[in-house]
């Protein structure tokens, strides 16, 4: 599958320069915002780049996990450190679980208890 030609850091420096462009002509944003969208824009390349490789995608979940917060954050989203923590701490275990599913063992269930006794 092809995803976005070769050039991810071309699209991604796309966006940049359109949010760029939008605050330029009228969208109300700071530059932390601006970087944040960025961030955002880099930790959804990073999931699209992992899918496409079959390599590292619960870690790319994450990542883009943690940049969409810091986006809401950015945005005056009002959230204690504690519950930032406990939404990531969800987020990790949910991840965790469904990797969980896509992992197999190298040798079957029955064989490990054969080798323990």
């Amino acid at each position: 599958m092809k995803l976005l030609g070769r050039e991810p850091a071309a699209w991604l420096a796309l966006v940049a320069v359109a949010v760029k462009l939008a605050a330029a002509f009228g969208l109300d944003v700071t530059a932390d915002q601006q970087a944040t969208i960025n961030a955002v824009a880099a930790a959804a390349m990073g999931v699209l780049i992992a899918l496409v490789a079959h390599d590292g995608l619960g870690a790319a979940i994450i990542g883009l996990a943690q940049a969409g917060l810091a986006l809401a954050l950015g945005f005056g989203l009002n959230w204690t450190a504690d519950r930032q923590a406990v939404v990531m701490a969800a987020v990790t275990v949910i991840v965790g679980m469904w990797n969980r599913t896509q992992v197999t063992a190298p040798i079957p269930a029955h064989a490990a208890r054969r080798s323990t006794t």
